[in-house]
């Protein structure tokens, strides 16, 4: 799946859940007979074309982030390119679909179901009889053996980065013959489909030395339409080739090279014919789209005499070669909210935060300007289309400044207080090094800096009622204009695994009912409960502490967009009286040194969608437990918020085997996520795709998986069909 932007590294995932009496929220998301996936809001861009209308051979140079330090998809340091090579190289007894949803994959399987259920839930694996090995052994029994014992937990020896799955067989054997393979598991397991995928050869899994070390910068045996050529760490590319012994439709590429381009560098790399096919941010993508409706109209002719307008004006005849292919990338942008300490580990003003937020606005601030669906994600754990997907956004409720502002109240932030000598403090202190700028305006699109190892920080709000309508208005006309604000995309090349070490912090618990007797959705005051007189004025207090958020980003020169997005934020939790502080950090340490140590109040990241969220969700909702050293172990929950009863909804859909019973399940469970406002989903992530024009099936893939052998450059005068995709 692919995981470009900032964001942890989507090994695992998990959920959490509130207290009994929180929300009327069964109903919300009781079982129905209803369809709530709906379809993707985006299809894919890939520039379909029968085999027939492309051409034999030819290499695919792809643009990836970077040279994995693994092969080994199941270690803590894979990446999103270590996946797309498994995926080219390697089975996968399942892959997606246009719709997110998994399909049994032909080339390896003939069939795979649930045969026994009592005592034990028994699934048998019929095979292909033509899948081998790039050594000519048959795939079978030992391979799948192999994996489990690698991936079950019980040695210690392998270094794995997840064993969800693996940790419920009991035992696999061969079946009637050697096309067959019988997995019997202890528990049961309604996520069986997401096994052995991809899978390794036992030469790989075998053994913990081989495992650890002998699949990080090769693999020998491989069983796809590809085969590993060479890992150049130096040269910053890896090569693949056909693979001889595949069985199913021939490649039509010669060779792909996997080649490390820079998210900043990739529109030169373009520009200079050195890749095919790279991920791209929007103003790569505006300078394509610019390039393409000039037609080669005054082509290779400087502008206005300059030096630099002759470049600009060589670089766009480059670039009318290439196309941009657009979807919605299976990932979601989110706005967390560290509950483990300070104002947001009251639930009241996590749920104010919420409820001030205009999820729609942002999303068509983003999404818009690219002619993409600009419609807010409603479910944590799936996408429109996905099986699992329900909009539950209703169990928090829709902005309404009037019902934040009363959760405020409620939670004992009243208007007043010292906040004229806040400000003058942080001035002090960004004396002593950290470069404050009080922006009493609450205009934040000043110098990014954030350089190096220094940290940023501004202050958003304003200081009297006056200046605060002026500043409202601006901000309503800046809404109107969208042309500074194109799309989030690849918010930073920061990553974090997900067995970070995570500071030891307390998870706030909370035993108050969320809605009283009368009161609205996503309240905890009475309905029409009117918030204090002047709240909307000015800045709110408690105890002689002000109100204020520290709102942590990535300063790199790709985060622009993010940053635009989390002013607009700023902007809305401004209305309702709560300040934030945005503070601006480097991109190698965002993730490490502040959203795994809990070293923020807000912040905004990405996560991927699953095929499996009952499998994949929880480690990122689930409840932070106490360890054996006295620290917390969040897992990969880092707004540390979490209840036990999301996670016993998890615990039940992961051993249900009906599939509608697990779907109504995870939809309650994502329902309570969206009442405990730990984190707010906010809109599917734009993908970009830059292709030369020439390439077919290719591009932005959304949902579903690739399919390499189909990939390859049309024949002369040979036209791919129309993407059936809402983006076009």
């Amino acid at each position: 799946m692919s995981h470009d932007g900032v964001g942890p590294r989507a090994v695992m995932r998990s959920v959490a859940f509130l207290t009994a009496g929180a929300l009327a929220v069964t109903a919300l998301a009781a079982c129905s007979s209803e369809d709530k996936a709906g379809s993707p809001l985006a299809g894919q861009d890939i520039a379909p074309a029968a085999r027939d209308l492309i051409a034999d051979g030819g290499t695919l140079r792809w643009a990836v982030d970077a040279v994995p330090e693994t092969l080994n998809t199941f270690q803590a340091d894979a990446d999103a390119t270590t996946t797309r090579v498994a995926q080219a190289v390697l089975p996968s007894m399942y892959r997606l679909d246009v719709n997110g949803r998994p399909q049994r994959n032909a080339d390896y399987l003939e069939s795979a179901k649930v045969v026994e259920t009592e005592p034990k839930q028994v699934v048998l694996y019929k095979l292909n009889q033509q899948a081998v090995w790039s050594d000519g052994r048959e795939i079978g029994a030992a391979d799948f053996a192999a994996q489990w014992r690698a991936l079950s937990g019980k040695d210690s020896a392998y270094w794995t980065a997840r064993n969800a799955g693996y940790d419920r067989i009991q035992k696999i054997e061969r079946g009637a013959n050697d096309l067959e393979v019988k997995v019997t598991f202890a528990r049961p397991y309604a996520d069986w489909r997401s096994l052995f995928s991809p899978l390794y050869p036992k030469e790989v899994m075998g053994t913990p030395d081989s495992f650890n070390d002998g699949a990080r910068s090769k693999l020998k045996i491989t069983a796809g339409p590809f085969a590993v050529k060479k890992v150049d760490h130096k040269a910053e590319r890896i090569t693949l080739v056909r693979n001889p012994r595949w069985w199913g439709h021939e490649p039509k590429l010669s060779e792909i090279v996997l080649r490390a381009v820079p998210r900043d560098e990739r529109a030169a790399a373009l520009a200079a014919g050195a890749v095919d096919l790279a991920e791209i941010d929007p103003s790569a993508a505006r300078s394509i789209a610019l390039a393409g409706r000039a037609g080669g109209k005054g082509a290779g002719t400087p502008l206005q005499g300059s030096g630099s307008d002759e470049k600009a004006a060589t670089r766009e005849d480059a670039l009318q070669g290439y196309e941009v292919r657009k979807s919605l990338e299976p990932a979601h942008t989110q706005l967390a909210l560290n509950g483990s300490t300070g104002p947001l580990a009251d639930e009241r003003v996590r749920r104010a935060v919420a409820r001030a937020l205009d999820r729609g606005e942002l999303a068509q601030a983003v999404l818009k300007p690219l002619g993409l669906p600009a419609v807010p994600v409603g479910s944590h754990l799936a996408l429109s289309g996905q099986a699992a997907y329900a909009d539950n956004s209703g169990a928090l409720g829709d902005q309404n400044t009037a019902e934040a502002q009363a959760l405020l109240a409620d939670a004992g932030w009243v208007p007043g207080g010292p906040v004229k000598e806040q400000k003058k403090a942080e001035k002090a202190a960004g004396a002593g090094g950290k470069k404050t700028e009080d922006n009493s305006t609450g205009d934040s699109t000043g110098d990014s800096g954030g350089s190096g190892d220094e940290e940023e920080t501004y202050v958003v709000g304003e200081d009297d009622e006056t200046d605060g309508k002026a500043h409202h208005e601006a901000d309503r006309e800046q809404m109107k204009d969208p042309r500074d604000h194109t799309g989030l995309h690849h918010e930073s090349a920061g990553r974090a695994s997900g067995t970070s070490e995570e500071a030891a912090r307390p998870l706030a618990q909370d035993g108050k009912q969320y809605l009283q007797p009368g009161g609205a959705p996503g309240a905890y005051a009475p309905r029409g409960t009117a918030a204090p007189a002047g709240a909307a004025a000015g800045p709110l207090a408690k105890d002689g502490k002000p109100l204020a958020l520290r709102f942590v980003l990535p300063s790199g020169p790709g985060s622009e967009p993010l940053r635009t997005v989390a002013d607009r934020i700023s902007r809305m939790l401004d209305r309702v009286g709560i300040r934030t502080e945005i503070t601006k950090v480097p991109d190698e340490s965002y993730f490490k040194d502040h959203i795994a140590s809990g070293l923020y109040d807000l912040a905004l990241y990405s996560w991927p969608a699953s095929a499996f969220p009952a499998t994949d969700a929880r480690p990122i909702y689930a409840k932070p437990v106490p360890a054996a050293d006295g620290s917390l172990n969040v897992e990969q929950n880092y707004t540390r918020v979490g209840t036990d009863q999301v996670d016993q909804l998890f615990d039940e859909a992961v051993s249900t085997l009906d599939e509608s019973k697990t779907r109504s399940l995870i939809r309650k469970a994502d329902a309570r996520i969206w009442a405990a406002a730990g984190s707010i989903p906010l809109y599917q992530r734009p993908q970009l795709t830059a292709v030369r024009k020439s390439l077919a099936n290719t591009g932005a893939f959304g949902f579903q998986t690739p399919v390499y052998e189909d990939m390859g450059f049309l024949k002369k005068g040979a036209k791919p069909e129309v993407s059936p995709s809402a983006s076009r």
